[in-house]
């Protein structure tokens, strides 16, 4: 799993700093979290392709967070894009992307499949690589934070100790699911001589806009990366509270008492320009916090 942050401003682009988005990818697909304004223009300068993008997950309704979703979905069509695309978020989201494409009388050339979020919690994507739940956070409007869990495919095969036992490749699959080979002699062959643990399941999660909260701590717990909102730093702790966003500081204490193993940082304010304070603020409480760079990748 890797972690490319698109944007990473809050509501105004600012000091090279672009509203909210960032892309996930899983083996090999990208799924798009948050589409702000100009998320294609950044997708092109960090090569990250449309084509691999199959589902795209909005937030909330403020418009930092989908203002550039109706040109990417326009531009996907007028490059030829003719797989699916699955779009997830706020019920009323629909009713702009309709109203957008009807008025320039836009005839998408792909199946564009809309999936309201819930109320609260819940599975809203399982294929065989990863799940993707999304669950509540607190904001001034409903707003839902996202949770990437990649699915194990399995223990991983040994082709010398299989090749040991003359194992064909047409029981691999059988041996990944944990079974045991049985020889044309009758012999059996253990699993565990020829495969080892598969990988470790890994959990991103991207908690979106929320005002400082344990709330949704549960969904988060132990997770390999939280991005977190750090829109103001400690001094504005009144102005965050009012408006619902979260401090860099507080942000720090939610990931530690997640226990998390790494946090980012994103969505600052753009009465900021030095975002050093904000590092310095949250390593204070959670040490080897990153601060968010838009264009750099971040492995999980």
């Amino acid at each position: 799993m890797r972690v490319i942050i698109l944007g990473n401003n809050s509501a105004l682009p600012a000091f090279g700093r672009h509203p909210s988005a960032q892309a996930v990818t899983v083996y090999g697909e990208v799924l798009l979290l948050d589409c702000g304004e100009g998320t294609q223009l950044q997708m092109q300068r960090y090569g990250v392709k449309w084509k691999n993008v199959n589902h795209i997950y909005i937030s909330h309704m403020h418009g930092d967070h989908y203002f550039g979703l109706p040109g990417l979905i326009n531009s996907m069509s007028l490059l030829g894009r003719t797989a699916p695309l699955s779009i997830y978020g706020p019920a009323p989201l629909k009713i702009i992307i309709d109203t957008v494409m009807s008025s320039a009388d836009s005839r998408l050339s792909y199946p564009l499949h809309f999936h309201a979020l819930p109320q609260g919690a819940a599975i809203i994507t399982t294929t065989p690589t990863y799940t993707v739940q999304c669950f509540p956070v607190e904001h001034s409007i409903t707003c839902h934070g996202f949770l990437i869990t990649t699915r194990t495919r399995g223990r991983r095969i040994l082709p010398d100790e299989c090749a040991r036992y003359d194992i064909p490749s047409a029981h691999f699959e059988s041996l990944k699911q944990g079974n045991d080979y049985t020889a044309p002699d009758g012999t059996t062959v253990k699993n565990e001589w020829v495969t080892t643990d598969g990988p470790i399941p890994r959990r991103y999660a991207y908690c979106a806009d929320t005002v400082h909260t344990e709330s949704f701590l549960p969904y988060i717990k132990g997770a390999d990366a939280m991005y977190h909102e750090a829109t103001y730093l400690s001094a504005d702790t009144e102005k965050a509270t009012a408006r619902f966003h979260s401090t860099a500081a507080q942000a720090a204490m939610l990931a530690r008492k997640a226990n998390v193993r790494k946090l980012i940082l994103g969505h600052f304010s753009s009465r900021y320009k030095d975002l050093e304070p904000f590092r310095q603020e949250a390593e204070a409480v959670f040490p080897g916090t990153i601060i968010s760079v838009e264009g750099i990748a971040y492995d999980l």
